[in-house]
């Protein structure tokens, strides 16, 4: 018997479930696939940050506009932004590390961690200065960026995302319960080998408003994602690392100078709509426009009105 099977039978798990759980955590990365299969085949790339691996995608010519994917999610939420802002911009879609097709090294994954890795990324492109636009999440990483590293960053686009009081915020139960879940990652990560499937269509039926776009292949992809080898314990640091945004990034949004387009699904089921309109308010200067029938995720359900209020908005500077 391995040394991970004893130690797992020594906390009463069988030995034939020990065994279970030690090949779907240890299962070997998959290798990164030479494209992403969008309107068109992106090439990805890899480049080393702080040792660790982190993929991303780089198309255009011009300004730079980096795109940031939320909690549990990946490059595939911008899959509807490549070809339309990579016409007029420099557009660089990374997967954050913990995510995706990067790699997931054993860290807290404390809010300053995820800024040292994202300059790193910026340093490693040469990127001096960059509008960034991110998504749940990843609005709180573009946030964390413009007030740790201001002359880093020309301009703001924040979509559902992130707001001050995250939990009372939060109505999303699938949500809810991940952050509140005790379970030790080892469990997590068995339960989502086990069911992973069913899990992931309850929270992409929470996330997304139009349930006719969540066909079988956008399911199976988003489960894909999710399966990946080590994606589970990332996720599981951020009801630690919840109260680090609050007490050292949420209560000081206001100060954001940067110019700002904050962009809302009206029919949001994980941060209502007054979520961002508080959010507006709190920044000075920020503009707030409202994407009818779209969810958590707008660019990706309505990318005709989102990408429309992006491009006027980066064609301003």
């Amino acid at each position: 018997m391995c040394v991970a099977c004893r130690m797992l039978n020594r906390r009463g798990v069988p030995v034939s479930l020990a065994l279970l759980i030690v090949m779907a955590a240890c299962s070997s990365p998959p290798p990164i696939p030479p494209y992403f299969e969008a309107f068109e085949r992106i090439p990805i790339r890899t480049v080393e940050v702080n040792g660790e691996r982190v993929a991303y995608m780089d198309v255009g010519q011009g300004r730079p506009v980096i795109l940031i994917h939320g909690f549990g999610g990946s490059m595939w939420q911008w899959e509807h932004q490549q070809q339309p802002l990579s016409a007029e911009f420099r557009l660089i879609t990374p997967d954050l590390i913990g995510s995706g097709l990067s790699t997931k090294p054993e860290i807290e994954y404390r809010p300053e961690q995820m800024l040292e890795y994202f300059i790193g990324f910026m340093d490693a492109l040469r990127i001096r200065q960059a509008t960034l636009v991110g998504n749940s999440m990843g609005a709180g990483v573009a946030i964390g960026m413009a007030l740790t590293y201001p002359d880093r960053v020309s301009q703001l686009v924040l979509i559902d995302g992130l707001p001050a009081n995250v939990r009372e915020r939060l109505t999303s139960p699938s949500i809810k319960r991940a952050l509140d879940t005790a379970a030790p990652s080892w469990l997590a990560s068995f339960g989502n080998w086990l069911f992973g499937g069913v899990m992931i269509e309850s929270v992409l039926k929470e996330i997304v408003h139009d349930p006719a776009l969540l066909t079988p292949a956008v399911i199976e992809r988003s489960n894909r994602n999710r399966q990946r080898p080590g994606v589970i314990p990332p996720l599981m640091t951020v009801r630690r690392t919840l109260p680090l945004w609050e007490s050292g990034f949420a209560k000081r949004i206001g100060d954001i100078r940067h110019p700002t387009l904050i962009l809302w699904g009206e029919e949001d089921h994980v941060f209502p709509l007054p979520a961002g309109e508080d959010l507006q308010r709190t920044i000075k200067g920020s503009a707030l426009v409202r994407i009818p029938n779209a969810g958590h995720i707008p660019q990706w359900e309505r990318p005709d009105l989102a990408n429309r209020a992006m491009i006027e908005f980066l064609r301003r500077q």
